[in-house]
């Protein structure tokens, strides 16, 4: 019996990174494995429909890429020394392959070789981050872009000189020893959180949610704090993770629509991990001085120890996030600090720090900032300015279902408007 494409494309989804990263040991290079990649889905598509899935899929894949791969290399004869090098690389190592149906650790290690390559200090951080995000976490150039603030041209650019300067400079393709850690540890856990962000709440498309995203960064978290359990930093990323990840049933209503943190059914929070997250952070705490992430994993430790929103002790949050912005300063940073203060103090106090923010400039084309202005005119009854927010909102929101709930926003202050006016001005 077939494969439905729906099981195929599941397979895809959840297993590219793993794929990527173990070709890429086979092949030597980012672009080849990628192509290498690319033809091995076209042939699962060709053949699992009629033969069904293999069992095991992900195995079947890395031999189909290395397979193809080496056909590329034959087929080339301007590259005849090349071929023979690979040729003598893929002898050497096809005994490994047949493992991957056992050996979970090979490809956990493929994993972690493909961040620290993408991570080199030879590369800009900016770059690193992005090249991984690329490769390992599958997400489009577009959806790279929008993470960093930038054109998409701008990125494909960044990208392309990445792979060619890991390719020219021969970076070793390993996890490096523990003294080079350190230089490359503040990339990697940029990249998971990245990682998990797109999965928390995706960019473009139509699901607020990448579940396999969001996996597949917890488990590369658990892997840093495995590499270096003596630092807090890792630790205090887990934590962050799991603490956010566990409301990710209560986020999304049934109909695919957003569910605010403060209209959640908290029940629906994942406890085992709230609890796990609240452990790791008190532990990060008080073993360093607070990080960035450990100060970002307390703040959602305030959040998940109130039983209901208006428990929420938001003070707390915002004294967090002045900490933040101190160690950290960042405009994303400061407009979350403003929307605790607003929490904490009242929308007038919030929507001071967020004009002056939409003044600077500082966050052109992130779609959160205008909303966030609108949300705290509509709770001061400034309808008609907040409709204007919420219009210049949805002008560059990605996601569907963030779409869907800016438009329900600017119905409900169009109708207050047009049935009593503003309140206040």
């Amino acid at each position: 019996m077939g494969a439905p494409l729906l099981d195929i494309e599941c397979v895809f989804r959840e297993q590219r990174g793993r794929i990527l990263a173990t070709l890429i040991r086979l092949v030597g290079d980012i672009d080849a494995a990628e192509e290498a990649l690319a033809d091995a889905c076209e042939a699962a598509l060709s053949q699992w429909p009629s033969e069904g899935l293999p069992d095991n899929p992900r195995a079947w894949l890395v031999r189909a890429g290395r397979n193809k791969a080496a056909d590329r290399v034959r087929r080339a004869l301007l590259f005849a020394a090349k071929r023979a090098e690979l040729e003598l690389q893929l002898g050497a190592e096809a005994a490994l392959v047949p493992a991957l149906d056992s050996d979970a650790q090979a490809v956990e290690d493929d994993l972690l070789r493909l961040i620290f390559t993408c991570c080199h200090p030879a590369l800009g951080i900016e770059a690193q981050v992005a090249l991984t995000l690329r490769t390992l976490g599958g997400l489009a150039t577009e959806e790279i872009a929008r993470a960093f603030l930038v054109p998409a041209t701008t990125m494909a650019q960044r990208l392309v000189r990445a792979k060619t300067k890991i390719r020219q400079a021969g970076i070793p393709y390993r996890v490096p020893e523990l003294e080079d850690l350190p230089e490359r540890l503040d990339a990697a856990l940029a990249v998971v959180y990245l990682i998990f962000n797109e999965g928390y709440t995706a960019s473009t498309g139509s699901q607020l949610i990448r579940r396999e995203l969001s996996s597949e960064a917890l488990r590369l978290g658990r892997l840093l704090v495995e590499l270096m359990p003596e630092r807090s930093e890792p630790q205090a990323l887990l934590a962050l993770m799991l603490l956010q990840g566990a409301r990710r049933d209560a986020r999304v209503g049934a109909d695919g629509d957003v569910v605010l943190l403060e209209d959640q059914d908290r029940s629906l929070w994942q406890r085992e991990e709230v609890q796990e997250g609240l452990a790791l952070v008190e532990a990060a705490l008080r073993r360093a001085p607070p990080g960035a992430y450990a100060l970002q994993a307390a703040i959602a430790g305030v959040h998940a120890q109130a039983a209901t929103a208006e428990d929420t002790d938001w003070r707390q949050i915002a004294s967090l996030y002045s900490l933040l912005l101190h160690i950290n300063p960042s405009p994303v940073v400061e407009l979350n600090f403003a929307v605790a203060v607003a929490m904490a103090d009242g929308a007038a106090a919030g929507l001071r720090l967020v004009e002056r923010l939409a003044e600077s400039g500082a966050l052109p084309g992130y779609h959160l900032l205008p909303a966030t202005q609108a949300d705290l005119l509509r709770r001061l009854g400034r309808h008609e300015e907040a409709a204007a927010a919420y219009r210049a909102a949805l002008g560059m929101v990605g996601n569907d279902a963030d779409r869907r709930f800016l438009e329900q926003r600017l119905a409900q202050v169009s109708a207050a408007k047009s049935q009593g006016g503003d309140s206040c001005r």
